[in-house]
């Protein structure tokens, strides 16, 4: 259950760093934060989720669902 929750606030932290990245871009604003900031945060991290969730798998933490054929 808590691996779930972790997974779950690294997305949102995923999609919050994405909007973020957006937001900076539609702006121009030369004093702001680099885009590309928020942009290789947000790669950082969704490897980091597939690589949780490779280890979960290969541990039996979680299981995939089974094929539907």
């Amino acid at each position: 259950m808590l691996l779930k929750l972790v997974i779950i606030a690294l997305l949102l932290f995923i999609v919050f760093n994405l909007f973020r990245a957006g937001i900076i871009m539609l702006r121009n604003d030369p004093e702001q934060k680099q885009m590309s900031r928020f942009l290789g945060r947000r790669v950082f991290y969704s490897v980091l989720v597939l690589l949780l969730l490779l280890l979960a798998m290969a541990l039996g933490w979680i299981t995939p669902n089974p094929r539907p054929y």
